[in-house]
This record gives structure tokens, C-alpha cells and sequence, in this order.
């Protein structure tokens, strides 16, 4: 989503945890929105002129960022959460059509009370999202992708297209992440001090409205409706129902793919630039 979902997203497991939080320090409301702006446009810069250009505009090879924003419930107030994930995008004209293939590399997690989670690069380059034929289309002067939903299963198998299964017992859970334990596995530390781990399978549903840009950039937002299920947790505390839902404000939740040399096609290259191909992670 990569988000999660990729994704990026997985990390909004944890959301839950907190209410152990109660009588901490009062939650840190969400930052101005939106959390980027657009890039200035170039006046020199013609669009394309049709559909068939605005497809030869965007084909290449991107480095992919997200952010979706989740809110949960605790006895101390709301946890708000941004999960942001880092990978590529590859956009190639086949058959007529503009198709989406994507893959994450690493991902973080925010939170706006006293907690921590961690999940593993294993765990998120373990997503692998299904290519998307994407819809080009020009609205008030804009040209503009939107790429589908094409859930993806993380942590058990079966068949992506039917609701996830909410049973911990299932038997096609499976340890994608080969850390020896069910589903894919998110590290918690609450205070510094309490520290977890929640197995959790995941149906990450995610789709993109984008806008191409003057200097090349796509950029827009993403909508998750993906579906969690808690297989188990090292702690009991932990080991209870959740999905968070996506806070839906969608400067809240943006998505930008930033044209990059083809050369640049491994995820330790592409975290070594960070720094220059991407905007700073948003904080509370």
C-alpha cells in the first residue's frame, strides 16, 4: 500500500496495545493536512495532448512512497498512526494498456502515544502485489491514473479475492515472513520498557488516485480497506481482535512515485537515497 500496505500498513496492528497507555501523557493531535505540497509548475512543460501521450508520459520506473494514516480507540484517547512505506513502481505500456507493478522494500511506523513497533524488511518485501491495469484519464486540464484494488494475502494463503479469513486457527496460515512463527510478525515497546510481538495475517486492499506532474512525479492518495486477522501475540494482552480503521482525510494519506534511473533497482539502493528521492516521514 505499501501500505500496505504495504505497505505498506501491516503495522496498524498493533494499534490495540495502547491501552495500556492510560494515564500517560495526552495524545499528540494529527499534523496539518495536507503533510506535502505539490511541486511548483514548470510553464514550459506541455502535457500530453491525448491519452496515448499522457500513457508515454508516465511509463518508466519510480521509487515508490506512501503514507496511510489509521485512528484507534484506547482508554487514554485516540492512537493515531501513520505507516509509510518505501519500494518501486513500474509503469509499461502492454497491449494498449498502462499496467502497475509494485514491490515495497521498508516501512515505519508513527504513533502519536508513548509506543514503538518494528516491522521487519522480511515481512514487508514479503507483499506482493498483484499488477494492476490502471485507468489514464484527463479531468479539468490534469492527467490522472487510478490503479485498482488487487488484494494481496500476507501471512496465509488461499484465494485474495474472497474476504480474509478470521479464524487464528486457519490452517493456511503461513509464516511469510521464515521467522519461524504464524503470519508475518510486528515488535512492539510500550514505554520503553514492555516490549511484544503480534503474528498477524493480513488482506491488503489498496487503491491509488494520482496526478502526473510538471517535473515527472505522480503524487495523489491512497485508500486502504484491507482486512486483519490477529493469529496470535507473545503477550496476552496482545492478542485480541483489530483493524484500525484509515483516517479519511486524504492529505492525510498521500502517495508519490518519483521518477528514477533504471539502474536503481534494489531496495538498499533505493533506502541509501532516501534523502534525496523522498519528502521527511510525517510526526505527531
Amino acid at each position: 500500500m505499501v501500505k500496505v500496505s504495504l505497505p505498506k500498513v501491516t503495522l496498524a496492528a498493533v494499534a490495540f496495545g495502547s491501552f495500556l497507555l492510560a494515564g500517560c501523557t495526552s495524545p499528540k493531535p494529527w499534523p496539518d493536512s495536507p503533510l506535502y505540497e505539490a511541486p511548483a509548475g514548470n510553464p514550459d512543460w506541455e502535457a500530453p495532448a491525448n491519452r496515448k501521450e499522457a500513457m508515454a508520459a508516465m511509463a518508466g520506473h519510480y521509487a515508490h512512497y506512501d503514507v496511510v494514516a489509521y485512528q484507534g480507540e484506547t482508554p487514554n484517547g485516540p492512537l493515531s498512526t501513520f505507516i509509510v512505506s518505501y519500494g518501486f513502481t513500474d509503469l509499461v505500456i502492454e497491449e494498449g494498456e498502462l499496467v502497475e507493478y509494485d514491490c515495497f522494500c521498508h516501512a515505519e511506523h508513527k504513533a502519536n502515544q508513548n509506543m514503538t513497533t518494528t516491522f521487519p524488511d522480511a515481512a514487508t518485501r514479503a507483499i506482493l502485489p498483484r499488477s494492476a491495469v490502471v485507468e489514464v484519464y484527463e479531468e479539468d486540464g490534469a492527467w490522472n491514473l487510478f490503479r485498482p484494488a488487487t488484494p494481496t494475502l500476507i501471512g496465509i494463503g488461499g484465494n485474495p479475492d474472497v474476504p480474509l479469513s478470521m479464524n487464528p486457527g486457519d490452517p493456511l496460515i503461513k509464516d511469510d515472513d521464515d521467522d519461524g512463527k504464524p503470519g508475518v510478525t510486528v515488535f512492539i515497546t510500550l514505554f520503553g520498557l514492555i516490549r511484544g510481538e503480534i503474528y498477524i495475517a493480513r488482506r491488503e486492499i489498496f487503491q491509488n488516485d494520482l496526478t502526473l506532474y510538471s517535473d515527472g512525479s505522480l503524487r495523489g492518495s491512497v485508500r486502504d480497506d484491507s482486512e486483519q486477522l490477529v493469529v496470535g501475540a507473545s503477550l496476552g494482552i496482545l492478542n485480541a481482535p483489530n483493524n484500525p480503521d484509515q483516517w479519511p482525510d486524504p492529505g492525510l494519506n498521500p502517495i508519490l512515485l518519483i521518477p528514477i534511473p533504471e539502474d536503481i533497482d534494489t531496495c538498499e539502493e533505493l533506502m541509501a537515497h532516501r534523502e534525496a528521492f523522498f519528502p521527511p516521514e510525517p510526526e505527531f
